[in-house]
Protein backbone atom coordinates (compact mmCIF):
# COMPACT_ATOMS: atom_id res chain seq x y z
CA UNK A 1 0.00 0.00 0.00
CA UNK A 2 1.34 3.65 -0.85
CA UNK A 3 1.62 5.97 1.84
CA UNK A 4 1.21 9.96 0.28
CA UNK A 5 -0.01 13.41 1.45
CA UNK A 6 -2.29 15.41 -0.37
CA UNK A 7 -1.38 18.90 -0.28
CA UNK A 8 -1.19 22.37 -2.19
CA UNK A 9 1.76 23.36 -4.25
CA UNK A 10 4.42 26.23 -3.12
CA UNK A 11 5.91 28.78 -5.50
CA UNK A 12 9.59 27.67 -4.91
CA UNK A 13 7.89 23.51 -6.44
CA UNK A 14 7.96 24.95 -10.16
CA UNK A 15 10.56 22.48 -11.39
CA UNK A 16 8.66 20.11 -9.83
CA UNK A 17 5.37 21.29 -11.09
CA UNK A 18 7.07 21.41 -14.43
CA UNK A 19 8.44 18.37 -14.88
CA UNK A 20 4.79 16.00 -13.34
CA UNK A 21 3.29 18.20 -16.11
CA UNK A 22 5.63 17.20 -18.90
CA UNK A 23 5.41 13.66 -17.52
CA UNK A 24 1.40 13.72 -17.70
CA UNK A 25 2.24 14.94 -21.39
CA UNK A 26 3.82 11.84 -22.48
CA UNK A 27 1.07 9.73 -20.82
CA UNK A 28 -1.15 7.89 -23.49
CA UNK A 29 -3.95 9.11 -22.98
CA UNK A 30 -2.96 12.61 -23.14
CA UNK A 31 -4.20 13.67 -26.43
CA UNK A 32 -7.51 13.45 -25.02
CA UNK A 33 -6.76 14.24 -21.55
CA UNK A 34 -4.47 17.77 -21.82
CA UNK A 35 -5.36 20.61 -23.90
CA UNK A 36 -1.42 21.13 -24.55
CA UNK A 37 1.24 18.82 -25.97
CA UNK A 38 4.61 17.76 -24.48
CA UNK A 39 6.61 19.87 -27.49
CA UNK A 40 4.72 22.92 -26.48
CA UNK A 41 4.98 22.50 -22.88
CA UNK A 42 8.57 21.37 -23.05
CA UNK A 43 9.79 24.40 -24.90
CA UNK A 44 8.18 26.78 -22.51
CA UNK A 45 10.77 29.09 -20.52
CA UNK A 46 11.35 28.71 -16.66
CA UNK A 47 9.63 32.11 -16.13
CA UNK A 48 6.06 30.49 -17.22
CA UNK A 49 6.47 27.45 -14.75
CA UNK A 50 7.31 29.40 -12.16
CA UNK A 51 4.03 31.74 -12.13
CA UNK A 52 2.26 28.85 -12.96
CA UNK A 53 3.42 27.40 -9.40
CA UNK A 54 2.98 30.53 -7.42
CA UNK A 55 -0.17 31.22 -8.70
CA UNK A 56 -1.56 27.89 -8.04
CA UNK A 57 0.40 27.74 -4.42
CA UNK A 58 -1.35 27.76 -0.76
CA UNK A 59 -2.35 30.84 -0.18
CA UNK A 60 -4.37 32.18 -3.32
CA UNK A 61 -7.52 32.59 -3.76
CA UNK A 62 -8.77 31.84 -7.33
CA UNK A 63 -6.52 28.83 -8.45
CA UNK A 64 -4.85 25.65 -6.05
CA UNK A 65 -3.00 22.44 -7.48
CA UNK A 66 -2.92 19.74 -5.01
CA UNK A 67 -0.41 16.95 -5.41
CA UNK A 68 -0.08 13.52 -3.88
CA UNK A 69 3.18 13.67 -2.20
CA UNK A 70 4.81 10.14 -1.81
CA UNK A 71 7.28 9.25 1.36
CA UNK A 72 10.10 9.30 -0.82
CA UNK A 73 9.13 12.95 -1.76
CA UNK A 74 8.37 11.79 -5.71
CA UNK A 75 4.68 13.23 -6.63
CA UNK A 76 2.47 10.40 -7.31
CA UNK A 77 -0.34 12.78 -8.94
CA UNK A 78 -1.69 16.13 -9.07
CA UNK A 79 -4.98 17.85 -10.25
CA UNK A 80 -5.79 22.03 -10.37
CA UNK A 81 -8.87 23.71 -9.16
CA UNK A 82 -9.63 26.62 -10.68
CA UNK A 83 -12.76 29.39 -9.56
CA UNK A 84 -15.04 30.64 -11.92
CA UNK A 85 -17.21 33.63 -11.33
CA UNK A 86 -20.92 34.11 -12.32
CA UNK A 87 -20.55 36.40 -15.43
CA UNK A 88 -17.74 35.39 -16.76
CA UNK A 89 -16.96 32.77 -19.87
CA UNK A 90 -15.06 29.79 -19.26
CA UNK A 91 -12.64 28.36 -21.73
CA UNK A 92 -14.89 26.92 -24.01
CA UNK A 93 -17.06 30.43 -24.24
CA UNK A 94 -20.07 29.45 -22.17
CA UNK A 95 -21.24 31.69 -19.64
CA UNK A 96 -20.48 30.58 -16.08
CA UNK A 97 -24.02 31.06 -13.98
CA UNK A 98 -23.19 30.03 -10.97
CA UNK A 99 -19.61 30.64 -8.37
CA UNK A 100 -18.33 26.94 -9.50
CA UNK A 101 -15.06 25.01 -9.15
CA UNK A 102 -13.62 23.70 -12.13
CA UNK A 103 -11.05 20.61 -12.21
CA UNK A 104 -8.25 20.67 -14.74
CA UNK A 105 -4.69 18.72 -14.97
CA UNK A 106 -5.82 15.64 -13.43
CA UNK A 107 -2.73 13.23 -13.93
CA UNK A 108 -1.53 10.26 -11.56
CA UNK A 109 1.43 8.54 -12.50
CA UNK A 110 0.94 4.89 -13.87
CA UNK A 111 2.35 3.08 -10.65
CA UNK A 112 -0.02 4.88 -8.26
CA UNK A 113 -3.47 4.07 -10.10
CA UNK A 114 -6.03 2.20 -8.80
CA UNK A 115 -5.47 2.77 -5.22
CA UNK A 116 -7.14 5.70 -4.46
CA UNK A 117 -4.86 8.50 -5.71
CA UNK A 118 -6.92 9.90 -7.49
CA UNK A 119 -10.00 10.38 -5.00
CA UNK A 120 -7.96 11.91 -2.92
CA UNK A 121 -6.31 14.32 -4.88
CA UNK A 122 -10.22 15.19 -6.28
CA UNK A 123 -11.48 15.14 -2.39
CA UNK A 124 -8.55 17.98 -1.50
CA UNK A 125 -10.08 19.89 -4.99
CA UNK A 126 -13.30 19.33 -3.48
CA UNK A 127 -13.00 20.04 -0.23
CA UNK A 128 -10.75 23.49 -0.81
CA UNK A 129 -14.15 24.43 -3.04
CA UNK A 130 -16.75 23.79 -0.69
CA UNK A 131 -14.28 25.67 1.89
CA UNK A 132 -13.89 28.98 -0.60
CA UNK A 133 -18.17 28.03 -0.43
CA UNK A 134 -18.45 27.58 -3.74
CA UNK A 135 -21.99 25.86 -5.22
CA UNK A 136 -20.55 23.15 -7.22
CA UNK A 137 -17.28 21.78 -8.97
CA UNK A 138 -17.37 20.57 -12.78
CA UNK A 139 -14.81 19.16 -15.25
CA UNK A 140 -14.81 18.20 -18.34
CA UNK A 141 -13.47 15.47 -19.99
CA UNK A 142 -13.01 13.19 -23.51
CA UNK A 143 -15.52 11.14 -24.47
CA UNK A 144 -12.92 8.47 -25.23
CA UNK A 145 -11.11 9.05 -21.80
CA UNK A 146 -13.42 6.31 -20.72
CA UNK A 147 -10.55 5.39 -17.67
CA UNK A 148 -10.66 9.16 -16.52
CA UNK A 149 -14.96 9.07 -16.85
CA UNK A 150 -15.18 5.89 -14.40
CA UNK A 151 -12.84 7.71 -11.94
CA UNK A 152 -14.68 10.56 -11.92
CA UNK A 153 -18.06 8.78 -11.50
CA UNK A 154 -16.53 7.14 -8.28
CA UNK A 155 -15.59 10.42 -6.91
CA UNK A 156 -19.47 11.78 -7.09
CA UNK A 157 -19.11 13.14 -10.13
CA UNK A 158 -22.03 13.14 -12.46
CA UNK A 159 -22.52 14.45 -16.40
CA UNK A 160 -24.61 17.37 -17.07
CA UNK A 161 -25.90 16.87 -19.92
CA UNK A 162 -23.70 19.42 -21.31
CA UNK A 163 -21.07 18.33 -24.39
CA UNK A 164 -18.93 20.53 -25.56
CA UNK A 165 -18.25 20.45 -29.26
CA UNK A 166 -13.74 19.76 -29.63
CA UNK A 167 -14.72 21.60 -33.25
CA UNK A 168 -17.19 24.01 -34.36
CA UNK A 169 -20.30 21.95 -35.84
CA UNK A 170 -18.61 18.72 -34.74
CA UNK A 171 -21.66 17.30 -31.96
CA UNK A 172 -24.15 18.54 -33.97
CA UNK A 173 -22.66 17.00 -37.88
CA UNK A 174 -21.68 13.51 -35.88
CA UNK A 175 -18.19 14.84 -37.30
CA UNK A 176 -15.86 15.11 -34.86
CA UNK A 177 -14.74 14.43 -31.39
CA UNK A 178 -16.57 15.87 -27.70
CA UNK A 179 -16.18 16.50 -24.59
CA UNK A 180 -18.38 16.05 -21.93
CA UNK A 181 -19.38 18.28 -19.02
CA UNK A 182 -19.36 15.92 -15.23
CA UNK A 183 -20.66 18.31 -12.02
CA UNK A 184 -20.36 17.73 -8.29
CA UNK A 185 -23.03 19.95 -6.73
CA UNK A 186 -22.09 21.47 -3.11
CA UNK A 187 -24.03 19.20 -0.69
CA UNK A 188 -27.47 21.17 0.40
CA UNK A 189 -27.67 23.33 -2.54
CA UNK A 190 -30.12 22.31 -5.37
CA UNK A 191 -29.33 22.87 -9.06
CA UNK A 192 -30.64 26.31 -10.44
Amino acid sequence: MYTYVVRAVRADEWAAVKALRLRALKDPAASIAFMETYEVAEARPDSFWQERAAGAAEGNAGVRQFVAEAEDGKWAGTVTLLVEEPGTLDWAGFPVERRQGHVVGVYVRDEWRGGGTTRALLDAAVDWAWQLGLERVRLIVHEKNLRAQGAYRKAGFLPSGRTVALKEGAVEDGDGEAEYEYVLERPGVSDR
